[in-house]
């Protein structure tokens, strides 16, 4: 693996420090190949993960999301041998599974539902009213220029 700075990007963009720690977060392990799942987009701003989930039920499952990290956590139950089984062929895994998924900061978790063995996060695009696009007056005091001198004129 190589290593490459994206300093470059910054010399033109404000605030996009981060962009290098997903670079490093995506690159740093491998995809997980269990549990299986899709992630899909349902609308302009609407995404769906389906987790593949067999052999776990609802209590065995847990989703954290803490720092935009959606955490999805399946704890297999041991269960007790049987001696008198002897397996040909072992396929169905009962294993343990962490998967995380980092998330955009204006994406926000609707609801998740467990059925036929398919965990479903519905994900929305939430993006909020200051960062839509908008045209800036020239010559005429802000809002915030305002605001500041009456807070001044106060004191």
């Amino acid at each position: 693996m190589s290593n490459f700075s994206l300093s470059p990007l910054f010399r033109r963009s404000i605030g996009f420090d981060r962009l290098n720690d997903l670079f490093d977060y995506a690159m740093q392990s491998d995809t997980p190949n269990y549990p299986l799942y899709n992630i899909e987009k349902t609308g302009d701003n609407n995404y769906r993960i389906v987790v593949a989930t067999a052999g776990f039920n609802q209590d065995q499952l847990e989703i954290n999301l803490e720092n935009q990290l959606l955490t999805i956590t399946g704890k297999a139950v041991e269960e007790k041998s049987d001696t008198t089984v002897e397996f040909l062929h072992k396929g169905i895994a009962s294993r343990s599974f962490k998967l995380s998924l980092r998330l955009d900061e204006h994406i926000e978790v609707q609801q998740a539902n467990y059925e036929n063995g398919l965990l479903k996060i519905d994900l929305q695009r939430s993006v909020p009213e200051e960062t839509m696009p908008r045209q800036i007056p020239i010559g005429k005091k802000t809002a915030i220029e305002n605001t500041e001198k009456t807070t001044v004129d106060a004191q």
